[in-house]
C-alpha cells in the first residue's frame, strides 16, 4: 500500500539585524524587505518556533501491471 503524507507546518523565523538609524517607518520596511529578497537575510533566520497544523493521509490505489490482450 502507498500512502501520500502532507503536513503542514506554520515557522515562526527570526532574525536580529542592525538597521541604519533616522529611516522612517516606510524606509525601515523597504529596508527589511530588501535585506530579505536578496537573500542577506536568510542565514542570520534561526527557526524560533513550528507550530503544527495539520497532516492529511492519502490511499493511493495500486496499478495492476497485468496488460489484457
Amino acid at each position: 500500500m502507498r500512502v501520500i503524507v502532507t503536513v503542514v507546518e506554520k515557522i515562526t523565523s527570526e532574525a536580529h539585524i542592525d538597521i541604519p538609524d533616522g529611516l522612517n517607518q516606510s524606509a525601515i520596511k523597504q529596508h527589511i524587505v530588501d535585506r530579505y529578497n536578496t537573500g542577506k537575510m536568510s542565514t542570520d533566520m534561526n527557526i524560533f518556533q513550528v507550530d503544527f497544523e495539520s497532516i492529511i493521509a492519502q490511499i493511493v490505489p495500486e496499478q495492476s501491471s497485468t496488460k489484457s490482450a
